[in-house]
């Protein structure tokens, strides 16, 4: 079911060839742009023309190639993870993070590095979508309890808790084992840095999955986030359609954490402001935050690296200073405090 959005549909697709315009102009600089200063011809010659005995090139292909790419991938999935969230809990402050899903991820890896020993993405990302889900199931426990069934604050709330005792539990573990610790502290921290191509193919098969099958999932979502009631009386089985959505943001946000790690604010701020463009039309909605999601992360991961040199500033420590503000915007809305 189509909705109007803010601007018509030809003014909706020249402003997302912008976007993607502007996407390929940081992905760029994502190559460019670091402790050392790389120029456009040896960037381009890394990808293009590759010499082993070149310096720059060797920086631009086997360091800020990789942290680019995965940071396309991670960025498009928290940002539709969060946009699916928001559209089928009806509650402007869902997320990955805010929700729990990002901890519950974080949860099953640090917990799989600390029993299991294990070192690699391929091996995390299994217990990232069990651990995703299991928060995500927990979450809306508690906030469906008592009268008023899972208000927007109530679920808010209960997330606040989730992701808390979670992050205790791995704090606990942290302390208790210093080999476990050397191996996620960074990861822990979100970081597109210190990742290979390897990484990306591990979680390639996971975000594309959710990735095509979000996308897909436009139309109901659409039709959820007008109402439980309306969208029952347009036939749909919501149960069902909620099931498929949250099994493809638990895919999509534990993806993005076993690569990047627990990335905070992401999910939750891209699509307002997406939908800033788009209206409550869901079809456009995911399309930008395509484009947006990534651009942003990669923007954030740019602006760290230059603000600390010749050091950087990790890009989840960058979205979540820059994304707090947005969530108190979004807290003290009255509409929704008296959801």
């Amino acid at each position: 079911m189509a909705h109007r959005g803010t601007l018509p549909a030809a003014k909706l697709g020249a402003t997302l060839l912008l976007c993607v315009a502007a996407l390929a102009v940081v992905a760029v600089l994502s190559l460019r742009v670091g402790s050392i200063g790389i120029s456009n011809a040896d960037a381009f010659d890394a990808l293009f023309h590759y010499d082993p005995a070149s310096y720059e090139q060797t920086v631009v292909r086997t360091l800020r190639l990789p942290r680019t790419i995965i940071g396309l991938g991670v960025g498009a999935a928290l940002a539709m993870a969060g946009a699916a969230m928001q559209a089928t809990t009806r509650n402007p402050l869902a997320g990955p993070d805010l929700l729990g899903v990002n901890s519950g991820a974080a949860f099953g890896i640090v917990t799989a590095v600390y029993y299991g020993h294990l070192t690699h993405p391929l091996q995390f990302v299994w217990f990232a979508f069990a651990g995703g889900l299991a928060a995500a199931a927990a979450t809306y426990a508690f906030g469906s309890a008592g009268p008023g069934g899972a208000t927007p604050v109530k679920l808010a709330l209960a997330g606040v808790v989730v992701s808390s005792l979670l992050s205790s539990w791995l704090t606990a573990l942290l302390l208790l084992d210093q080999q476990t610790l050397e191996v996620v502290r960074f990861w822990l921290a979100g970081s597109l840095a210190g990742r290979d191509v390897t990484t990306f193919t591990s979680v390639l098969p996971f975000l594309l999955v959710g990735l095509i099958g979000m996308l897909a999932m436009a139309n109901q979502l659409d039709i959820l986030s007008m109402g439980e009631d309306t969208a029952r009386s347009l036939g749909m089985h919501t149960g069902r359609v909620r099931a498929v959505v949250t099994a493809l943001v638990v895919l999509l946000a534990g993806a993005a954490v076993a690569a990047a790690g627990p990335i905070g604010f992401l999910g939750l701020a891209v699509p307002h402001i997406v939908r800033l463009f788009t209206g409550p039309d869901y079809r456009w909605t995911l399309a930008y935050c395509l484009v947006v999601g990534p651009l942003l992360l990669l923007s954030a991961d740019i602006l760290g690296r230059v603000v600390a040199r010749p050091g950087e500033v990790q890009v989840g420590i960058v979205t979540a200073v820059l994304g707090a503000p947005v969530l108190i915007a979004l807290a003290r809305q009255r509409r929704v405090a008296e959801l």
